[in-house]
Formats: C-alpha cells, structure tokens, sequence
C-alpha cells in the first residue's frame, strides 16, 4: 500500500505566495501539499481542512479558485487562517492602521520587566492601542491587520529596516518571560524603538501587492468535530494535518500572540481542548477517528482524504500505525489507498527543534484515503 511519487504541484510566481507567510507558525506543511492533491483531484469543488492551523491548505484553495473552509482550536492560527481567505488592498490596512493610532482610545499598558524589556515603551503603546481597538473588529480589513501584526510581533533584530516591533526574540514562537529577561539583560540588549505604522506599511505592501483573487470561505475557531458537525456544506477534497501525538504546547508557545488576540499577559499553560492532551495512543487515535467519521458526514461519495502525519521524536509512536488505526476505527467509508514517505523534515522547520536538542527526526507520511460507502 506504500508508494513513493506524488502529483507534481503547479508552481506559482513568489509574489502570489508571500501571503502564506504572513505569519511564522511552526506547526506548518509546505504549501506544495496541498497543491499536488488539488493537481491529484482536478474536479474538486470545496476544500476543507479540519484542523487548518496556519491556514496552508485554504491558502492552496485560493490559489487554485476553489471555496474553502479551514477549523482550528487555537485563535492564534485561526486569526492567521483567516486573512488567507481575505483580499485586501496595502492601502486599506494602513489607513485603519492610522485611524487607530490616531484615535483617542487607549488600552491598559501590561506592567512587568518582560513587558519593559521585550518592547520599547511608546513601541509597547502603539501595541496596545491596535490591540484594543482590533478586539472589537471583525472587517477584512481589521482581519488583515490584525493577521499582519501577528506575524510581526516577535522576531529577531535586523541590522537596517526593522521587521518585528519585540527585542530579539523567535519568530515562530515566544520565549518565555523568564528565559527571555535573562537572555536581554545577559547580552545587555535593551529595546530599541521601532514604529509600529512605519514596519506595517512595509509588510503590508509586501503581502498584499501580488495576491491572488479570493474564492471565498470561512475558518472556524473550535472543536473540529462540534465545527463540523455544524455544517451544511459538502466537500469533494480534505486536506489536513493533525497534531502529532503527544505535541501539548501550541497555545503556551503562542503566548505572546494570544495576548494580542485578547489573552492574558501571562503564559496559559495547559491543552484544555487540544485533541493531543490524550491521555494515551489508544484514546488519541479514538478521538482522530471522531474527526475523520465527522469529515465523512460532509463529503461526497467519492472524496478525498490527504493526511499529513508524524510524531515527535520522544512520544516512541508508529504515525504510520496509529493513523490507519485511526481511520478503521472511523467506520465511516474511508480507504486507504496509499501511504507514502513524505520524508524528514527540514531541521529549520522542525518543530521539536524550537526546544533545543530534538533528537532524531521520525519520517513523516502522506496517507491517501476515498470515501466508498456510507458514512455512519
């Protein structure tokens, strides 16, 4: 059941694609995925993703002018998913951008040395303001800027135009507080002051100049299921990678970014509704199969399931095993027919690599599945 070669996917100029990054997010497949199944599935009407996280696979849809919709449990990749699905002139983010700034409302500055150390004071103000002002936004406007000051928020230090409005930091996760004020004080790296409007307007253009039309769509910020469940639409392609077994810290990792959505200004430690806080392989694989027997119940006799899996390094679990395990015990008319090697990942893309020593890589996989029969 195991093959090597997958559809070549279409290539695209680097303009069109630079919306895909409008925000580092390490729980990330390359975009050619997703676009080598809508190559592989030519007829295909709407495109769902159950578990989007950055939004790749709608990002694939638009390219290739279909409606999708993408479900993810963390605001932070939903904020992102969704400014894929949007189109927006640069111009129209930056005059929000300075209607905001230029406005009377004025949010509670966070107190605290992180907070005096990762951003320089009227920086930190600028933040603020855009944050308080985009909690009560919902426009596609709003959704661009609000995805675009994600993705700059954190990052490291350029040696000419800034990029990112923190001190030295990661760009596709936050470093804890703690670690972060030792990190600043040990090399004396004090906040240097960045304009908020000036480093928008920069990756506004940059994103926004060369994107391709929007096809419509919609994420939904929740559990797949419960999303799914929920709606009337019906899909012919399903595209989607699922947290690796055992992975627990999306949200904790994303701490500064949730705060920017409206979270606490403190680390949320937990997994309170991820799908990996399983307690164990045997319920972790039940509750993938809850997901895949709800994508079912919104397909088309005929779809199909394009499943990208792994594992990380210390979780000692088979991807291979445990995501046709997982589909069996779906009873909901998938089969599978084929799995293929995807390969390793990239150290620079690998998200154990963010924690310092990850040990060996495991394979990734690319499972092909159709729906024949009748869901349950």
């Amino acid at each position: 059941m195991t093959a090597t070669a997958a559809s070549p996917a279409p290539s695209w100029p680097e303009d069109a694609l630079r919306l895909n990054a409008v925000c580092p997010y390490y729980t990330m497949f390359p975009l050619d995925f997703p676009l080598q199944q809508l190559a592989a599935r030519p007829d295909a009407t709407r495109v769902l993703d159950p578990f989007c996280g950055r939004g790749t696979t709608l990002y694939a849809a638009r390219l290739a002018g279909l409606p999708s919709v993408g479900i993810d449990i963390n605001p932070v990749a939903a904020a992102i998913a969704q400014a894929k699905l949007t189109r927006i002139t640069p111009g129209a983010v930056v005059r929000l951008a300075q209607e905001i700034l230029g406005g009377s409302a004025r949010g509670a500055v966070p107190e605290g040395e992180f907070w005096q150390w990762c951003f320089e004071q009227e920086t930190l103000r600028e933040l603020v303001t855009l944050r308080e002002a985009l909690l009560g936004m919902s426009t596609p406007t709003a959704v661009m800027l609000r995805a675009i000051l994600l993705g700059i928020l954190h990052g490291p230090r350029n040696k000419y135009l800034p990029s990112y409005l923190s001190n030295q930091m990661p760009r596709t996760y936050a470093s804890k507080p703690a670690y972060a004020v030792k990190f600043w004080k040990t090399r004396d790296m004090e906040p240097v002051r960045i304009p908020t409007l000036e480093v928008i307007e920069r990756r506004a253009k940059r994103l926004l100049d060369a994107a391709p039309l929007a096809h419509g769509g919609r994420v939904y910020l929740g559990d797949s299921v419960q999303a799914l469940n929920g709606l009337r639409q019906k899909f012919d392609l399903v595209v989607t990678s699922p947290p690796y077994y055992g992975m627990r810290t999306y949200v904790a990792d994303q701490w500064l970014r949730s705060w920017f959505l409206g979270g606490p200004e403190e680390v949320p430690y937990g997994s309170h509704g991820q799908i990996a806080r399983q307690p164990n392989q045997e319920a972790f694989i039940q509750a993938l199969a809850e997901v895949w027997a709800a994508t079912a119940r919104r397909c088309r006799p005929g779809a199909r399931l394009a499943i990208r899996f792994g594992a990380l390094p210390s979780a000692l679990t088979n991807p291979e095993h445990m995501l046709l395990a997982s589909v069996k015990e779906a009873k909901a008319g998938w089969v599978v027919k084929e799995v293929r090697q995807a390969g390793i990942p990239s150290r620079k893309t690998r998200q154990a690599e963010q924690f310092g020593k990850a040990g060996n890589a495991v394979e990734e996989i690319d499972m092909i599945a159709e729906l024949i029969g009748l869901p349950r």
